[in-house]
């Protein structure tokens, strides 16, 4: 759903952000196949992990680029669209963030994140409340080398906004026409917004 979101435009270039191990950048790939697509990460392993897969697909149109996204090298109103799933509840402050991405976005650009639903919010009646909180940690400490890696994901989802108050954040920052479609009964969400063309 995300990569059927992308919009092309006349830069023909799309930024993937926390693109990790390329998941989405393929995705995108898939449907717009001559699309150039910058794939950025702060954490290059994951991005390393990535390039296998393109040299699987022998792919030239994504380029892994380690990055942050508070700080893009990437020179104004270059992409026509900018993707990031799972990982905008990992920057703070999320708004230096909105801000490069509407710096590198072209007039009328879009953005799409994909984000898991805020555990702040009662999905399925409170279960899934029950089980980020309670069940996740449990499984983490039977199955997980890295106990801390699923107490860091509980806590982010739970601390993370409700779909509307995200909203907000993205129209304070300057994002325009923005919407959000709740997936999965509101345990993912796929917001949108656009840069102004004036």
């Amino acid at each position: 759903e995300l990569a059927k979101a992308v919009v092309l435009g006349d830069k023909n270039m799309v930024l993937d952000l926390a693109s990790g191990t390329l998941d989405v950048a393929l995705a995108i790939n898939k449907i717009h196949p001559n699309l150039k697509i910058a794939a950025m990460d702060f954490c290059a392993p994951m991005l390393q992990l990535g390039q296998k897969k393109l040299l699987t697909a022998q792919n030239k149109t994504i380029f892994p680029i380690v990055a942050d996204a508070k700080k893009l090298p990437l020179p104004d109103e270059c992409c026509d669209c900018i993707t990031i799933a799972f990982g905008i509840r990992n920057i703070l402050p999320r708004q230096a963030a909105f801000a490069e991405m509407l710096r590198v976005l072209v007039p009328g650009g879009r953005v799409c994140i994909l984000e898991f639903g805020s555990g702040q919010e009662r999905i399925w009646g409170g279960l899934y409340n029950f089980y980020l909180n309670h069940l996740l940690p449990n499984i983490a400490k039977l199955f997980a080398k890295d106990k801390f890696a699923y107490k860091y994901l509980a806590d982010t989802i739970c601390s993370f906004p409700t779909a509307k108050v995200f909203e907000k954040e993205m129209q304070e920052a300057g994002f325009i026409k923005t919407s959000f479609r709740k997936m999965t009964s509101g345990i993912v969400c796929l917001h949108i917004g656009e840069k102004a063309c004036f």
